[in-house]
């Protein structure tokens, strides 16, 4: 009877309840339960295993550059990071919102890190993420428009309800990368929340983008209301190989 019962566990891909129905058979904890206490045991067991393995689901998908936490954001005085406001965006009340997050700084300054952690906490409350180098994002939908499949990648991006553009501003954006940013972020207006990390100044962003009517479409649907998050100090990658110099 017992290997009955799991086999159609199993079957039915109740891995939880598998998982939790073998251990009360190894062990004495349940032997004292009740009926109701005993389904209302598998039946959770059930519940987090699908929401753990639904989380795992989101983070393969966002494809993060930086396994990254909240928890280990690296806090220091010349860096001019609030602790309290980190915490706010794990909240993530901006993406319910659907508000954005500009984070700028010089290189190695841990930008990518910190969005990273951000989706990475999106992902656990239940939120989908995608995250996406800019040149690689502007490249794979040039190609793309190319091979016929760009409506379903740019109706793929907007289904998520966060979006991470990491490294914008490297280079001047051309007509074809302006179209598809503009697009993005018109198809984004009200409906998701993007974060950016840049090297650029914000200020400077409308040279970046370059045709002054399309940078104003672009830049007063995210920047006049967004969230600032502008580093300072020396670069920790570069403090992290003095050390590991010196170690």
């Amino acid at each position: 009877m017992t290997k009955e019962t799991l086999d159609k566990m199993k079957k039915m891909r109740m891995l939880g309840m598998v998982r939790a129905f073998q251990s009360s058979l190894e062990s004495e904890e349940t032997a004292g339960m009740t009926t109701d206490q005993m389904i209302n045991f598998l039946i959770c067991s059930e519940w987090d295993d699908r929401q753990n393995r639904n989380i795992e689901r989101q983070i393969r998908n966002a494809r993060f550059r930086y396994q990254a936490n909240v928890e280990d954001i690296y806090y220091d005085g010349d860096r001019n990071l609030n602790r309290n406001l980190m915490l706010r965006f794990a909240e993530c009340t901006f993406v319910e919102k659907k508000e954005h997050i500009l984070i700028t700084g010089s290189t190695g300054i841990g930008k990518s890190y910190i969005a990273s952690a951000i989706g990475h906490q999106a992902c656990s409350l239940g939120y989908k993420v995608f995250y996406a180098n800019v040149s690689k994002l502007f490249a794979k939908l040039k190609m793309a428009k190319a091979d016929g499949s760009y409506i379903k990648e740019i109706a793929r991006i907007e289904r998520q309800d966060l979006l991470i553009i990491d490294d914008f501003g490297l280079q001047p954006l051309d007509n074809q990368n302006r179209s598809i940013l503009m697009e993005i972020i018109e198809d984004r207006h009200g409906k998701g929340s993007v974060i950016i990390t840049s090297q650029i100044p914000v200020h400077l962003w409308y040279e970046i983008i370059g045709e002054k009517t399309i940078a104003d479409a672009i830049l007063d649907r995210i920047v006049h209301d967004a969230h600032r998050v502008e580093l300072c100090g020396e670069s920790l990658r570069k403090k992290k190989n003095e050390m590991n110099k010196l170690n």
